[in-house]
């Protein structure tokens, strides 16, 4: 078939995306996220757009409907501004805007089938009546399932890994089964018919209503078995004595949120043999203004106590490192004041004597925390604490890093005896909870066949096995901040998160929550937090499926549309990182997912990973991951739908990059080697940024986006070898006009040189092979290095839109910045340039004396410069001036600027590119951050242009007729 290019393969709203991206990740509350942990997960909004663009024609597909490049780009305009409203965290559940891109899906799926009535496949693949649907065989944290079920498309996600797999379930197979239901709890139950009148249940409210009811009465029940072990602290009149603060809760009880532990070992002084000195790596317990607390060691009779002060610590700087010894090398023994060394703390730690004590206890105020010294009676409680279970599952990769050294070697002592007391409490109680659910839910009128939810079951017994998976991932959201890895933020007063990265690292002072408070780190905080997840799921009743499958060997994808986000060379170990999770899974479900968890651990071997330990060394690490991924990429190109193309998302690691381009590194090499191996062409690279526009630019370095999406095609069967020659000259032909699109469409130039990867390589791609001059494959990441030679030729010939003073200044800045260079050897270049340093000393962009010569900088340029009546008006000035403006005064001093340039604006908006490569191959990152930001706000300046008042642009275009 003859296939429709879509909006992905031409052109994208990148920073409109990439703004939304951004931004999602400072949104908490009812974000998929928060219901249960995954590794890099992408952003919804990104997914959404994705998703969006593959499917939807581009323009140029319908020359019949716009024949003209005015009018396709018109029309892209407006497909774009459907996307900026997509991906609005706002409008995530906003039923008018879906169903607009909705509708823009479809109209383009139908364009398709009655174009392929004659396919012979046409019965089994052109449906005008029913979308393909939707397949991600690395589903992951299931952010891409989720928000093509959101666009309208049937659901498919699968995964190696079962911690993956259920939460996917929990996403998109779980909530339409129960779409639109109320409640069965007893509480919404036994209510009044006229009390239920006028409540209306969308979506999976119900079914968010029942977890958080079970989830309370799971709290409770959980109080009445282990609540002694989670006493509530009593201020005395001594407390308040020392304390004078405290003296207004003299008499209360408070409810504590945590207990502050220092990991400690025994004295390396022979002299303090017998004391267990803590490691500790701050005293600080709060750095709010005003708040300030921190604790003060006291040493007496041969040992030490804490004791909690309030206000700003006399010796901050012996708080704030704690015991440590300003060096990383070793902490100190608080007795004594030798060193503890890292040798000396492994010794006892895999000894089994290495201990803890009770440093601090934060209570819940009126206002806020309050922070108390510790008392014995509550360290004693603490170690009443005896586990019943614990589980043995071996720490690998990534979650040993550091912890197996100090003894640290099984899951089981990742936890505190209490807190795997805790856990083992809440995890017993879902299988109760689920028995009361199943008989509410029949005592409510809801039938009951006895099928599961396993099984695809929809009455009683799959409801209670529904409430039951979301009751479990609360107990691994408690599982997370309910370890001994956990950390106090001081600047925040609250308990970090075991996993604040890819990883778990060791943690000297630790946090440990009360999982009966109603604070960060307990089960009642867990539960609301999935209680917000679900409720906003969609209203649709669009199916999802969520099962374990392996990429390399799934058929699941036949013609489907293919979006997914498969595992980055080496960079995550998702299979050792989630048994932290898994563990405690696997002893709440087991009874519900029997299938899932039959393994006592993830499965590991089949994961595509390049993990040295698994595979002896990380050259055959490397070939494990390029056989296995290759062939994961063959099953897409094999089975994907022929009528959309199929996106592929790739972190980019920076610290990886092996050179001055910024554009390769072995994971991106590989990983690309293994599309195009796998038989796919490559017809777009889109960089997808998900951090804020002031990090773009790292110090002394560029900072490429966090991930890319590879938009492939199937390759030609009949595609045909090349020779270097060919492929060089068609890059030439086609990559300028390329990047000129590129640029149109407003791509920061932060992202530039990725983004034209994708026509490049479409070039590379579309031949079978193209063969060097020895005849041998040319390798991609040699294509990489053309591909990113003749973009910076094509950047280079658009100096020929440039006036001869600003040609100059190109060079010139290239050499020396905005230093100071010789004037001999400025007069030279000037006269190649067929200028001279008089005439861009006249100009306004240099200066010249005493031998030297040195670009202006913004700052340095006139403040009352009028374009209109400049007789030597040049594009460098142009660009600096609007950067001056921009940086003072904001985007409407700019846009009037704008407005007084008229057409010359847009060759000031080509310059900026070029400036922002050469700042980027000499490490300027402030300057590149510069021509980078004005790129980023063209859009709204030039809107805010548009509707300046006539008398602000009067004269300007008499200038340039003159010419």
């Amino acid at each position: 078939m003859t296939y429709k290019k879509k909006l992905i393969e031409v052109a994208l709203p990148l920073e409109a995306i990439n703004v939304a991206s951004a931004r999602e990740k400072s949104i908490r509350h009812g974000h998929p996220s928060t219901l249960h942990l995954w590794w890099a997960r992408r952003p919804l909004a990104a997914a959404r757009a994705v998703i969006f663009a593959q499917m939807v024609d581009d323009p140029s597909a319908h020359s019949d409907l716009f024949p003209t490049e005015k009018k396709q780009e018109k029309e892209r305009q407006r497909l774009f501004r459907i996307i900026e409203d997509l991906v609005k965290w706002e409008n995530t559940t906003n039923e008018k805007v879906l169903q607009q891109a909705r509708d823009e899906i479809w109209q383009s799926w139908r364009y398709t089938c009655a174009e392929n009535a004659d396919h012979p496949r046409a019965a089994e693949l052109f449906d005008r009546y029913k979308l393909p649907a939707f397949h991600d065989p690395f589903a992951g944290g299931g952010a891409l399932p989720l928000e093509a079920q959101r666009l309208g498309l049937e659901s498919y996600a699968s995964d190696l890994n079962p911690v993956a797999v259920l939460i996917n379930k929990a996403m998109i197979e779980i909530p339409p089964k129960f779409a639109g239901k109320p409640p069965l709890n007893p509480a919404w139950h036994n209510k009044s018919e006229t009390e239920k009148m006028g409540r209306e249940w969308k979506g999976a409210q119900g079914l968010a209503d029942d977890v958080r009811y079970y989830g309370q009465w799971m709290r409770d029940e959980a109080e009445k078995r282990i609540g002694h072990f989670y006493p509530k602290i009593e201020v005395t009149e001594a407390m308040a004595e020392a304390r004078p603060d405290l003296k207004k809760y003299v008499g209360r009880k408070l409810t504590v949120i945590a207990w502050l532990w220092a990991r400690t070992v025994k004295s390396p002084n022979p002299a303090f043999a017998d004391v267990d000195v803590p490691l500790v790596s701050t005293f600080m317990l709060s750095n709010k203004a005003g708040k300030e607390a921190y604790v003060q060691p006291v040493i007496e009779d041969g040992g030490y106590q804490f004791t909690v002060k309030v206000g700003k610590p006399k010796d901050v700087e012996v708080v704030k490192l704690g015991t440590t010894a300003g060096k990383r090398s070793a902490f100190r023994c608080l007795m004594s004041g030798v060193p503890v060394t890292y040798d000396h703390i492994r010794e006892e730690g895999k000894a089994g004597r290495m201990g803890s004590k009770l440093m601090a206890i934060v209570a819940e105020g009126d206002r806020g925390r309050i922070y108390l010294s510790p008392t014995l009676e509550m360290e004693a409680t603490a170690l009443e604490a005896i586990p019943e279970w614990k589980p043995d599952t071996p720490l690998h990769g990534k979650c040993r890093v550091n912890v197996s050294n100090y003894g640290l070697d099984v899951y089981g002592d990742l936890f505190t005896p209490r807190q795997l007391v805790a856990l083992t409490t809440f995890s017993d109680l879902v299988q109760e909870a689920r028995e009361w659910v199943k008989l509410d839910a029949i005592h409510a009128g809801f039938f009951d066949d006895g099928k599961p939810l396993a099984e695809q079951g929809v009455s009683a017994t799959a409801y209670a096995d529904a409430v039951a998976v979301y009751l479990a991932m609360a107990i691994t959201k408690l599982a997370d901040r309910g370890s001994c890895i956990c950390g106090w933020d001081s600047s925040r007063d609250s308990i970090r998160n075991t996993f604040g990265r890819q990883a778990i690292p060791m943690v000297w002072d630790f946090a440990e929550a009360n999982p009966l408070s109603e604070s960060s780190g307990s089960f009642e905080n867990a539960v609301d937090q999935g209680f917000r997840v679900i409720q906003g799921y969609s209203h649709s009743s669009v199916e999802g499926f969520s099962t374990q499958s392996d990429a390399q060997t799934q058929s699941i994808s036949d013609n489907k549309i293919i979006s997914t986000d498969p595992p980055y060379y080496d960079n995550i170990g998702y299979a050792d990182l989630s048994d932290f999770f898994y563990v405690w899974l696997r002893r709440s479900l087991k009874p519900v997912f029997p299938d899932l968890f039959t393994t006592l651990a993830v499965p590991k071997a089949e994961e595509l990973v390049a993990t040295p330990y698994r595979h002896g060394g990380r050259e055959k690490a490397e070939t494990f991951f390029l056989d296995g991924m290759t062939q994961a990429m063959r099953r897409l190109a094999e089975q994907a739908h022929p009528a959309f193309p199929v996106t592929i998302y790739y972190a980019f690691k920076q610290s990886e990059t092996g050179n001055d381009d910024g554009t390769t590194n072995t994971g991106w090499d590989t990983f690309l080697a293994a599309v195009i191996e796998a038989g796919f062409s490559i017809s777009g690279t889109w960089p997808m940024r998900t951090e804020l526009s002031n990090r773009m630019i790292g110090s002394g370095t560029n900072a490429l986006a966090s991930s890319i999406v590879l938009v492939c095609r199937k390759r030609s069967e009949n595609a045909p070898v090349a020779t270097f020659r060919e492929f060089d000259t068609a890059l030439k032909s086609e990559l300028p006009q390329a990047l000129a699109q590129l640029q149109a469409g407003n791509i920061a130039p932060v992202d530039l040189a990725q983004a034209a990867i994708g026509p490049g390589m479409a070039v590379y791609t579309r031949y079978a092979s193209v063969l060097d001059a020895e005849g041998n494959p040319l390798s991609v990441r040699s294509a990489l290095a053309r591909i990113n030679k003749v973009l910076d030729d094509a950047l280079a010939e658009q100096e020929g839109d440039f006036d001869a003073d600003s040609r100059w200044a190109l060079v010139w800045f290239d050499q020396m910045g905005f230093n100071d260079g010789d004037y001999g050897i400025a007069a030279v270049l000037a006269q190649a340039k067929n200028t001279a340093v008089d005439g861009v000393a006249d100009a306004g962009i240099a200066l010249s004396g005493k031998g030297t010569v040195r670009l202006l900088r913004p700052s340095e340029l006139p403040a009352d410069w009028d374009p209109s009546t400049d007789k030597r008006l040049t594009v460098w000035e142009m660009v600096h001036q609007l950067i001056r403006v921009l940086e003072a005064d904001g985007e409407t001093a700019a846009a009037e600027v704008v407005a007084k340039l008229g057409s010359r604006a847009e060759t000031a908006r080509e310059l900026c590119y070029r400036l922002y490569t050469l700042c980027e191959r000499k490490k300027r990152s402030q300057e590149a951050m510069a021509y980078n930001a004005l790129v980023q706000s063209w859009p709204e300046i030039t809107r805010l242009a548009g509707e300046l008042p006539s008398t602000i642009v009067s004269g300007t275009y008499n200038l340039f007729e003159n010419e």
